[in-house]
């Protein structure tokens, strides 16, 4: 989505560019907000004493601060680069890179319906980030789902035009987990029951779950999607599955997660 307007708030993580550096702090362009200006004083740029600023940070480099103060009259924001962890700067930089490539991706379904991309941002694209947090979530659901995304979003020309393009630009997000069940059941019947619950296992989700034979009484159940916590809810609800299936008919089972 392109460069917001309004200034950040008390406690934002946002991305700037650094344009001048001075002996007493730097002044930075927040790219997410306008190329606004904000600044860092010395004090802020590092935990400790800091000697020689720049030997932290340098004029043209791309950073992640957060907002310290914010004076929406006076139109000051001052940051600071030493109070976020390197997991918050990377998590923020991700989001910032999607939401680049997201807003490159909208031209062009913009352009395939000669829209302006303003035009395309008020017609559907806001509320698709809204609906999917972010648009480049809601891209990462077209690519992962044409079908789906289109029965949900109904036959508006740009439903197509957006998961064409979702489709074509982006990789469906894979993960694969699994685990090991260990089945046994010494009635006469006892094969066929062991059948039976491994097949209520692959039954939750055909597509998605794989029950492998390692070695009686062990059979790897293999999970695989698009995203994580749906890929572990499948997995316990195979696993469950095939747990009551053989209970019930009188053996009994366990299962450890890889």
């Amino acid at each position: 989505m392109p460069a917001r307007e309004a200034l950040p708030e008390e406690g934002d993580l946002v991305v700037g560019t650094v344009t001048s550096i001075r002996n007493f702090g730097a002044f930075v362009t927040l790219d997410e907000f306008a190329n606004k200006e904000a600044f860092i004083h010395l004090s802020e740029v590092a935990t400790g004493w800091v000697k020689y600023i720049r030997d932290h940070i340098r004029e043209g480099q791309k950073i992640v601060a957060r907002v310290l103060r914010v004076d929406g009259g006076k139109g000051q924001v001052d940051l600071s680069l030493k109070r976020i962890n390197d997991h918050q700067r990377r998590e923020k930089i991700q989001a910032w890179k999607n939401d680049q490539r997201a807003s490159k991706l909208l031209t062009v379904v913009a352009q395939g319906l000669k829209m302006e991309l303003a035009e395309a941002e008020t017609a559907f694209g806001d509320a698709l980030a809204e609906k999917y947090t972010t648009l480049f979530a809601a891209f990462e659901a077209a690519s992962a789902d044409p079908k789906k995304f289109q029965k949900e979003h109904g036959r508006a020309a740009w439903v197509g035009a957006f998961a064409k393009v979702a489709s074509e630009n982006l990789v469906p997000p894979h993960v694969t987990i699994r685990g090991t069940l260990e089945i046994t059941d010494p009635t006469v019947d006892g094969v066929d029951h062991v059948r039976h619950a491994l097949a209520a296992a692959e039954a939750v989700d055909p597509e998605a779950i794989v029950v492998q034979y390692v070695g009686a009484p062990r059979y790897r159940v293999v999970v695989s999607g698009t995203q994580y916590k749906q890929a572990e809810d499948l997995l316990k609800r195979a696993t469950e599955a095939a747990l009551a299936a053989i209970k019930s008919a009188g053996g009994q089972g366990t299962f450890s997660r890889a």
